[in-house]
């Protein structure tokens, strides 16, 4: 249910002997780590291991929840909950408890996919105006009527570009004066 409510893994293990590891908290850290537990993406994970042999308890906290459940909490949690039980061979009310308290810290949590990108539509969008303009672009390149300044008058059309009028020179204006003029 918490993991439902809140995307928080929270795994409880009970183990006789934790050899050949040195100390519970690197056997928890292992099995966290082999357990994949909080999922690698999000690392939102909790794991309260107890230990039989030695009476040894600890919890390993996923990087996506250390700043809500802080070594302040988990130590609190052990000291009221944990070490008066395992003290008195209560290990599954210990257990119970440390595992309530957590899931009470936890519970007001509320982990979030992370937010989709908005651009992801847009992407599409952007391929989409790409194509259309390079097709666009090469049905306008293998016109041949664009081809040639004149292209159009080819093709029947028979109006100018619309700029018209008096090409060339003006002629001459006559020979000028050949000896006899006016007198």
């Amino acid at each position: 249910d918490l993991e439902r409510k809140t995307g928080v893994e929270l795994v409880v293990v009970t183990v006789p002997s934790i050899r050949p590891y040195a100390t519970a908290k690197d056997y928890g850290s292992a099995l966290y780590e082999r357990w994949g537990i909080g999922t690698a993406q999000q690392d939102h994970g909790l794991l309260v291991l107890a230990v039989a042999e030695g009476r040894q308890a600890t919890v390993t906290v996923g990087k996506g929840l250390l700043g809500v459940i802080t070594p302040p909490i988990i130590e609190g949690v052990g000291s009221t909950y944990l070490e008066p039980a395992f003290r008195a061979g209560r290990y599954g009310e210990g257990l119970y408890r440390a595992t309530v308290a957590l899931a009470a810290v936890a519970q007001d949590i509320r982990v979030r996919e992370p937010p989709r990108s908005r651009r992801k539509g847009l992407g599409i969008f952007l391929t989409l105006l790409t194509s259309i303009g390079a097709l666009w672009f090469l049905w306008w390149i293998a016109r041949p009527d664009l081809r040639h300044p004149y292209g159009r008058l080819r093709r029947g059309e028979f109006w100018g570009s619309g700029q018209g009028g008096f090409g060339g020179n003006f002629g001459g204006f006559g020979g000028g004066m050949s000896g006899e003029g006016l007198k």
